[in-house]
Parts: structure tokens; sequence; C-alpha cells
């Protein structure tokens, strides 16, 4: 992968991206998408936020060896703090992170202001999609798409999100499937939760066999399982 050819992960992601958008991309590592969004005529301007000092100079590095530095700019900030208002940035890219951090760069951003509800965000969660949608709810951010795809045996979720005017409403098999992805039930998606289901029937049967008191998880649990296998039904 480079800013010539992207994985197919973030190929997918920056198929979300619309034309003439300008970009946040945060935990931007080597600024491979933001660099292949430019390139390809996809973007006007970008910013590529990192807070690792070594992938901040490789993004820096491949910035500037490009000549993309009047359009994408990189700054070693943590998250949503490598934005500044006259970035005028519409759109922001989080990508191959825990959804549990990516809430958290998202709570930081509208709690330091910087995340204003006008830009589109596309979000790429290696775990912990739930308590990503969870988030959203909570900031009245409505889902518009949604994606599950493989790469080199791994599944990725692809979630993206606008401001809406009230908070949307999911149930709690949406908020654990995805909207999109539970109507669309793909085979992708089958498979992955086939493979939750036996990962979870295997945590509460030991949790069923310990003394000590899990009846909340246990009944949790219990709960998700019926529900991976009514996916099928």
């Amino acid at each position: 992968m480079n800013e010539q050819k992207l994985s197919k992960r973030l190929a997918h992601v920056a198929s979300y991206v619309e034309p003439g958008a300008r970009v946040a991309d945060i935990g931007s590592d080597h600024a491979y998408l933001p660099a292949w969004l430019y390139l390809n005529g996809k973007i006007e301007a970008a910013v590529a936020g990192e807070v690792v000092q070594g992938p901040f100079e490789s993004a820096k590095k491949l910035v500037e060896t490009r000549g993309l530095s009047e359009h994408i700019t990189v700054r070693l900030a943590n998250g949503l703090e490598a934005v500044e208002k006259n970035d005028q940035i519409d759109t922001v890219t989080i990508a191959g992170m825990g959804g549990s951090l990516i809430s958290d760069i998202l709570d930081r951003g509208v709690n330091k202001g910087i995340l204003t509800g006008k830009e589109r965000l596309i979000l790429q969660p290696n775990i912990g999609e739930k308590r990503l949608r969870k988030w959203l709810v909570k900031y009245k951010y409505q889902l518009i798409a949604e994606e599950i795809l493989e790469e080199d045996g791994k599944r990725y979720e692809i979630l993206v999100a606008e401001k809406a005017v009230e908070a949307p409403s999911y149930s709690d098999q949406e908020l654990l499937f995805g909207p999109f992805l539970l109507e669309e039930k793909s085979p992708i998606f089958l498979e992955k939760w086939a493979s939750e289901l036996v990962q979870k029937q295997r945590i509460l049967a030991q949790l069923e066999t310990t003394n000590n008191d899990h009846q909340a998880k246990i009944s949790e649990l219990k709960q998700v399982v019926k529900w991976i296998e009514e996916l099928r039904a």
C-alpha cells in the first residue's frame, strides 16, 4: 500500500469522501489516504494528524516528497486537535483504531469545540463498533451508510454519519449489528457473527460454571447469542 494504491480497507473509506471535500485524517500514519485523495482529484485540501512522532515524520516526508505541502498539512497533535478553524474541514476520517478510542477522540473534539457538527464522519473501527454507534446517537449523528468488508483474513466495518436535528432511534440489535448491515445481511456479515457466536457461547459456558455472581453478564450474553442465532432464521 502507498499513496498511489490504497489497501482495500482504505479505498473503501475513501469512497465515502465527497468530491471537493476538505478532509482531516486523524491517525494518518504515512498520510496515504489524504495523499491518494488529492492526487486523484477527489479533495480540495487535507490535514493529516498524527500523535506519534515516527508516523508523523513518515507522513511529513511523503507529503514533501510528492510536492503536496500546499494542499496537505501534516500536524503532530492529539486527535482532532490537529484541526484548526481556518482549515475549514468538512470531512473527518478516522480509520484503524478501536471504537472506544475513536469515541474518545470525537468526545474531545466536541468538548474543545473543534467538531462543529458540520462534518461528515467516516469511521473505520477495528473493534468496538457498538460503542461507536452509541456515541453517534448520544451526539445526534445519523448513520447514512455502513459497510463490512474483508481483507487479508480480517473483517472491517465502516460507519458514515452526519449530524441530525434529533438523535436517531436505533434498537439494541441495530446498535450491535448496525442498522444497514442488519438489513443487508451480507455473507461477510453473517460469517463475522458466526465466528462471534462461537466465542460468545464459550464465554457464556465459562461464566455459568463459576461460583461468582455474573447473572447480569450471563443474561446479556444469552440475549446476544439469541440475536445472533436469529440472523440466519
